[in-house]
């Protein structure tokens, strides 16, 4: 992605805690196929693991599933099938862009100091993301062990992830919760045989804020307020985050005039 150094975030931790905090990744892929189209993409929810957050280029895995009918698997599993190793690796590197819950137009309007000052002020979008980069494997043979054992993991750390953290954030007893186990186990295999597992290595991460860090002071200020005034839950999500983005440029601002 396109990244200014006003809007960039590097740090591994936080790039990690949004895809905690926005599970819900698009998976998308350049496979050469003449079945299906080159370019396919996926809504899916992924869960993530870290081993260390501070390991390198390697920062941890995603893991996810799909629908064996859906197209998109049936290209994942003609390009593994077509390689001579049998490990489920794909030789191309794959992406999935992560959105976050909070994006909106920016009228010129909010700009209180440059719009009245110059007038030389354009509409805008904030919005904020991260992209990962790496490498995929695919668990499809239902006749295998490994892919039984993994898709079982999936849907169990899946369903445990979104009942506690997506549906009772609140501190809700986890006696309410619903589990895998409470589906018949005939019925969860026979749902398994129908899916495919993907486990894709992170090997790089990008993470954009575009919170109107680019504007002074003044400007993001309006901004804040413009939002607020709008009294819409997503405008309220806007201005109290355009005013942590904004509170990361003014403190990073200070610890390199101090240096």
């Amino acid at each position: 992605m396109y990244l200014r150094a006003v809007h960039a975030e590097y740090n591994t931790s936080v790039l990690l805690k949004f895809l905690r905090d926005n599970p819900l990744g698009i998976l998308i892929t350049a496979l050469q196929s003449p079945k299906f189209p080159v370019i396919q993409c996926s809504h899916i929810p992924w869960v993530l693991d870290v081993d260390d957050e501070n390991s390198g280029p390697e920062v941890g895995r995603l893991r996810g599933h799909m629908a064996k009918q859906n197209p998109h698997s049936k290209a994942l599993i003609e390009a593994v099938q077509e390689l001579s190793t049998t490990n489920g690796c794909l030789e191309q590197e794959v992406s999935v862009l992560f959105n976050g819950p909070a994006h909106s137009y920016v009228t010129p309007k909010f700009y209180v100091e440059t719009k009245p000052a110059t007038g030389k002020v354009v509409p805008t979008w904030n919005y904020s993301a991260v992209q990962v980069y790496g490498k995929a494997k695919i668990f499809f043979d239902s006749h295998n062990e490994d892919t039984g054992l993994f898709l079982q993991k999936q849907i169990t750390d899946l369903t445990k992830q979104s009942e506690e953290t997506i549906l009772h954030s609140n501190g809700e007893q986890n006696s309410s919760v619903w589990e895998v186990s409470d589906a018949p186990t005939n019925f969860v295999e026979l749902l398994k045989k129908n899916i495919i597992g993907i486990e894709i290595n992170i090997e790089r991460l990008e993470g954009k804020f575009k919170m109107s860090q680019e504007m002074g002071k003044g400007d993001r200020e309006g901004v804040v307020k413009g939002f607020e005034a709008l009294k819409t839950e997503n405008g309220l999500k806007m201005a109290r985050t355009v005013e942590e983005r904004g509170a990361l440029k003014e403190a990073k601002a200070s610890a390199s005039s101090e240096a």
